[in-house]
């Protein structure tokens, strides 16, 4: 018997899956196979069709989340309250290149901070 029989056998199998959309599952086993596995249609681990059809909502965060992980980075956070929304705009404008906030982070950083600025 051809010592690489059974591996020709599981290569072309989990390629016939993978091919096929599923899931292969290989087991390794000291000696040589009893038999060898069959790859699997994938069908029970793969979510319902309504499932797929319901988008996913990416959790959207807020002004103050973002200020949060972007300006903590290198300085301590600063209260809105101590510049003016006019300032504010100046530091994001320097802030946003400096620290390479994307644009829409920054607008959102931005609004936070006037609209908490009190002035």
């Amino acid at each position: 018997m051809n010592p690489f029989k059974p591996f020709k056998k599981l290569v072309k199998s989990a390629v016939v899956g993978l091919a096929m959309g599923g899931v292969v599952v290989v087991t390794m086993q000291a000696g040589p196979p009893a038999s060898v596995p069959a790859a699997t249609s994938g069908v029970s681990a793969k979510a319902n069709a309504s499932d797929l059809s319901k988008p996913v909502a990416k959790k959207q965060l807020t002004g103050a989340e973002l200020y949060s992980i972007h300006c903590n980075r290198c300085h301590p956070e600063r209260y809105p309250t101590e510049r003016t929304a006019a300032q504010w705009k100046t530091i994001m404008l320097h802030m946003q290149v400096r620290a390479s906030i994307p644009g829409k982070q920054s607008r959102l950083i931005l609004q936070y901070l006037q609209e908490n600025s009190g002035r």
